[in-house]
């Protein structure tokens, strides 16, 4: 018995018929079994935008409809947009992820909410999902008594070099929550013996970045994969950052961005804010056309297709993904010459945060397997 699995990264339509922006990819993605997304966007048209909410929006309630009907019926909600819109806007989207029949974890009216798993049965094969979040905007976690996401914080250390040169630069070292990580381990051990297959996703990484894996998120995977986790997916990166494999098992460090759209006036572009992340890659330059404004490495990405049986993962490929200036993604077929831009960036950025995967083409897939 086997189910094949389709796993995207980061998704928030910004515009008035939501379920085009799957056009280019629709079919492909319904053609699986099971079908996965991050969510970065409430549902909703109601709340308060909380203060210490970044770049955000209202996104229509019809968004959760056009992920179903693009197949994508398992949704993490677990982000550092979980909370943008307060309360109202947390709970309004999970009721319409509902009401559109799609599964979604990691957030909830209390943090034993938020950590409930989806378990998910097809073709007997029983599927398990977790979602935690490591991005998290003070009081974005949930609590004993306070709605939220499920939290996997890091801790932060700036080590000083040269403690006689005031000013030079600081090593960086970065370590889970002891608590939260502690959490997420029993999580993992008590959904383990109801599913054949375990997935979590985690929202984590450094964004706009390339290549770079924070070593909190490397903890946190190596760590899920020991509890008895089967994969890991990484997201909120809007970058593709390196994949490696522990134990045998695939750890996709960040799957990117998918069907987001990020509209640019020109006040946004010179707000402070916007420039001080601008800094993060000198590639990125706003384009006031285009529904895409993020670097032009991030129009880079992929989806994890996994065959998953009663004994685990049996096959594991990546599907190329294009994104062009209107914000739909593509495919990207082995006879485009962006198919071998994409692979030669994944060995790129790989070898640059030091893991040990070989990638090789495989029809219009790209497989990628422990050296």
């Amino acid at each position: 018995m086997k189910a094949t699995l389709i796993a995207v990264g980061d998704v928030a339509p910004d515009r008035d018929v939501p379920a085009t922006i799957f056009d280019r990819v629709r079919d492909r993605l319904k053609a699986a079994d099971i079908g996965y997304c991050q969510l970065e966007v409430n549902l909703t048209t109601r709340g308060q935008r909380v203060p210490q909410a970044r770049h955000t929006m209202r996104g229509r309630p019809d968004i959760a409809d056009a992920l179903v009907g693009a197949g994508l019926g398992v949704v993490s909600f677990a982000g550092n947009h979980t909370m943008d819109w307060g309360p109202e806007g947390m709970f309004d989207t999970l009721a319409n992820l509902e009401r559109a029949g799609a599964l979604h974890m990691g957030a909830g009216a209390t943090v034993s909410a938020a950590r409930e798993p989806v378990v998910v049965e097809r073709n007997g094969v029983m599927v398990g999902f977790l979602s935690v979040n490591s991005i998290l905007p003070q009081n974005y976690w949930a609590d004993v008594d306070k709605p939220g996401c499920a939290p996997m914080r890091g801790h932060t250390v700036y080590e000083q070099i040269e403690h006689d040169q005031p000013g030079t630069p600081c090593r960086v070292h970065t370590f889970p929550h002891r608590a939260d990580l502690a959490a997420l381990v029993a999580s993992i051990e008590a959904l383990r013996p109801r599913v054949d297959v375990l997935i979590l996703s985690h929202h984590a990484g450094i964004h706009f970045v390339p290549a770079v894996v924070p070593d909190y998120q490397r903890d946190v995977a190596r760590a899920a994969i020991d509890a008895g986790a089967d994969m890991v997916l990484g997201c909120h990166a809007h970058i593709l950052k390196g994949l490696e494999f522990h134990r045998g098992k695939p750890i996709v460090h960040s799957l990117a961005n998918f069907a987001i759209e990020l509209k640019m006036t020109p006040e946004h572009a010179a707000s402070p804010g916007f420039r001080e992340i601008q800094k993060l890659n000198p590639d990125w330059i706003p384009n006031f056309d285009s529904h895409f404004n993020f670097p032009p490495d991030s129009k880079m990405s992929i989806a994890v297709e996994a065959d998953l049986t009663r004994d685990g993962i049996a096959g594991f490929r990546l599907l190329p993904v294009y994104i062009e200036d209107d914000a739909e993604p593509r495919f990207v077929t082995r006879d485009q010459p962006m198919f071998r831009r994409i692979l030669d960036y994944l060995r790129e950025i790989t070898a640059e945060a030091g893991f040990a995967t070989r990638y090789e083409a495989d029809g219009d897939a790209i497989r990628a397997t422990a050296a």
